[in-house]
């Protein structure tokens, strides 16, 4: 876990935003047709509906958030569903509060 990549990537409000629906994606995205529930996350198209941004701009965010270990994404079909890494983020809040 580097502080300093997810730093970099949580310097953006929309992407604070998506971790923070992701947390509770039952309250923020309607229910998938194709899957039960949200544990393995939210559609990539329901992230970027919510958002309002462009295709290209999401999948840019999303593969940041992915480097940088914050999210893991889950591949059914065509579609790829992302969830929150809670062990990374509980980590890098850790490292926060011992480091600073």
């Amino acid at each position: 876990m580097d502080i300093v990549e997810i730093s970099k990537v949580l310097s953006n409000k929309t992407r604070v935003n998506i971790l923070k629906w992701l947390r509770e994606p039952e309250k923020h995205f309607p229910p998938h047709v194709d899957i039960e529930g949200f544990d393995d996350g939210v559609c990539v198209g329901y992230i970027q509906d919510k958002t309002g941004l462009s295709q290209s701009t999401i999948s840019t965010y999303l593969s940041g958030m992915q480097k940088a270990q914050l999210i893991i994404p889950t591949r059914h079909g065509k579609w790829t569903y992302y969830r929150r890494n809670e062990r990374v983020i509980s980590a890098y809040i850790n490292a926060l509060s011992k480091d600073l």
